[in-house]
């Protein structure tokens, strides 16, 4: 026995090297670190470690080297109280903060006061939901009988639809004009039903939802006070916003390049808006509401996890960004979550270039207002036209879960937003450059033709005024304006809704201008009731030139499913149209005037320096039936803006 005590031990020496544990101070330094202290060394046989954990009271002998090691130590074991030590310093400073806003002066506090009542409320929300959300589905679960829900669920559908005839009987009655909105949703919504894929599988539960929350929504933004206020309270924000851009566009390309020039003046609010987006997706915000809004859509249309992602992402991203949300899941998804992804990509605009159209003039508040609309039609209409017969692997959120981006901190995310906006940027100049010369093009073209027979005026435009008129008049555009409205959405279904807005906006400037409303045989401006259908029916990326963008992004992500998404593209495109038709309809029947009327008598006696809508308006009513409570001199005023016979 005291001969094999050499051996062994010289065994337990060469095992120790042949582990390597031969450098004990780096061992030493590396326990430290995790908290451990030497031990005894033991046999790997014996399941032993050089190392043991340390224990409350450290090896008389032994002291740490590093102070702060244990430092280290003390705050990794206490690591949530100080994070909860922070949140509350933080919040009490803002809550002091808040309060004395609100004090000196609330209603220039009234913005953030509200901002934090919605967090507060959904703060609460989501820990009631943990707290007592088990308690709650228990109780709820009784009243979840099949036959209890479908009455609950048929007697809720003819209440709204009741509702629904009651209120366009009542709100109609003076402005009949908006019951050939309602006219032009039934025509679109039975065109897509007759152009089916299966049409005994169509989930009316999902139609009626996704109108029925898109009806809600522009009652809200549209009709009334508070949902007005507020989106044209963010329109005006987002616009103050969009200025900052000048800073940074006029220290690169100088102040009177950005003033004169359009792509100095525009493109640059792409790559700015790009930066500020891809910050907050970077921080999680973007994540956030994306999720809030697909999990009110999942809930009440009953769609599937990822298809609900996509289209709710659509709302903020372009059509090859959103489906970036679910692309690890594209490959499994049936054809009519596909064909709802790409439904949902026609059916909306990105926000960066949101930027670019308010800075043309665009009304704000109408923009937001479409592409947020646009979300539930969109998937409401894809579900009539493309309903899902297959078996889908998403029907809960558990498995899908959204990414925080690949930007490792805050700098590199508001530069690699930057940096990817510049291919955007480039895209939009050459395909400007490219459909406006190949428009001009045509339209010499046409002209040349239409020579031969005695029509010197063919042009594109023309033909489109001529084909998509009832499609104008169907939206609820007064008959006058329905030429140049057709006209648009021909420029923005042929060529792209970069040049259908660009020409809206000169339209717009006009009557801000008080223009005259004719030359000759051209109308020079619309109504301000064409002008925002014009703008619902324009907000999405349905034309022909991103059938290869949509298939180009889909198939990089998916290259198996390349087949499948040629199979559906056209098919998405139609209903991605007619999504944005059915919003402008929408927009129709709830529209009405606000702002006071113009005293045109106290105007006109007015001095007026320049011209404007008011101005014509006023004038335009003097000449045809003059006041004897119009000055002289005010019409003197209106014939020196506008040419009348009372003139003379």
């Amino acid at each position: 026995m005291e001969a094999k005590t050499p051996k062994q031990r010289e065994s337990i020496l060469l095992t120790s090297v042949a582990n390597g544990l031969e450098n004990m101070g780096a061992e030493c330094l590396e326990s430290l670190e995790e908290g451990r202290t030497p031990g005894n060394v033991s046999s790997p046989a014996e399941g032993g470690d050089s190392w043991t954990e340390a224990s409350p009271e450290p090896l008389s002998g032994w002291r740490s080297p590093r102070p702060a090691l244990r430092a280290r130590r003390f705050c990794r074991e206490h690591t949530q109280l100080f994070r909860w030590i922070c949140t509350g310093l933080l919040c009490t400073a803002f809550a002091a903060f808040l309060l004395t806003a609100s004090l000196l002066d609330f209603q220039r506090a009234l913005v953030l006061f509200v901002l934090t009542c919605v967090f507060l409320t959904f703060l609460a929300h989501s820990l009631l939901k943990r707290l007592l959300g088990p308690t709650l589905l228990r109780c709820v679960k009784p009243l979840g009988h099949y036959r209890l829900r479908l009455w609950f669920e048929r007697g809720l559908a003819l209440a709204a639809f009741l509702g629904l005839v009651l209120w366009l009987v009542l709100d109609t009655s003076q402005r009949p004009e908006q019951l050939v909105s309602f006219a032009g949703i039934c025509v679109f919504i039975s065109l897509l039903f007759a152009c089916s894929k299966h049409h005994c599988a169509v989930s009316w539960r999902a139609v009626s939802w996704g109108l029925g929350l898109q009806f809600a929504l522009g009652l809200f933004v549209i009709r009334t006070e508070p949902g007005f206020i507020a989106f044209q309270w963010m329109g005006n924000q987002i616009q103050i916003f969009l200025s900052y851009t000048n800073a940074g566009s006029s220290f690169v390309f100088g102040e009177a390049m950005v003033k004169g020039v359009f792509a100095f003046q525009v493109l640059p609010i792409i790559i700015f808006f790009s930066c500020v987006m891809s910050t907050l997706y970077y921080v999680g915000l973007m994540q956030w509401v994306i999720q809030k809004i697909s999990r009110l859509m999942q809930a009440t249309m009953g769609t599937m996890a990822t298809e609900t992602l996509s289209v709710a992402g659509n709302i903020f991203m372009s059509q090859t960004e959103a489906p970036l949300l679910i692309r690890p899941y594209l490959a499994d998804m049936t054809l009519s979550e596909i064909h709802a992804v790409m439904t949902g990509g026609y059916a909306t605009i990105a926000g960066s270039l949101l930027g670019a159209y308010i800075s043309f003039g665009i009304d704000a508040a109408s923009l937001m207002a479409a592409s947020v609309m646009a979300a539930p039609c969109a998937l409401a209409l894809s579900k009539l036209v493309y309903p899902e017969v297959e078996e889908s692997k998403f029907k809960g959120t558990e498995g899908v879960k959204l990414t925080g981006g690949d930007a490792q901190n805050l700098l590199e995310a508001a530069s690699s937003g930057a940096t990817v906006s510049v291919k955007l940027v480039g895209n939009i100049g050459a395909n400007l450059i490219a459909f406006l010369a190949l428009l001009a093009f045509v339209n010499a073209a046409l002209s040349w033709l239409g020579a031969m027979v005695g029509a010197q005026e063919l042009s594109f435009q023309l033909i489109c005024s001529y084909a998509l008129q009832p499609v104008a008049f169907l939206m609820g555009v007064a008959w006058e304006d329905c030429p140049v409205v057709a006209e648009l959405l021909g420029m923005k279904l042929f060529l792209n809704e970069f040049v259908a807005y660009q020409e809206l906006s000169r339209y717009k400037q006009r009557r801000l201008a008080g223009a005259e409303e004719w030359v000759g045989a051209k109308k020079q401006w619309i109504s301000v009731r064409a002008e925002i259908l014009t703008t619902f029916a324009l907000c999405g990326f349905a034309n022909f030139s991103s059938i290869g963008i949509m298939l180009g992004g889909l198939t990089s992500m998916a290259p198996q499913r390349k087949s499948d998404f040629s199979q559906i593209v056209l098919r998405a495109l139609c209903t991605g149209t007619c999504v944005s038709l059915v919003n402008a309809c929408v927009a129709g029947i709830l529209y009405v005037p606000r702002g006071a009327a113009v005293n045109c008598t106290t105007f006109l006696n007015t001095t007026m320096d320049g011209s404007s809508f008011e101005v014509y308006q006023c004038c335009r009513g003097a000449f045809q039936s003059p006041s004897p409570e119009v000055h002289r001199e005010a019409l003197d005023v209106c014939c020196r803006f506008y040419n009348h016979t009372i003139c003379a």
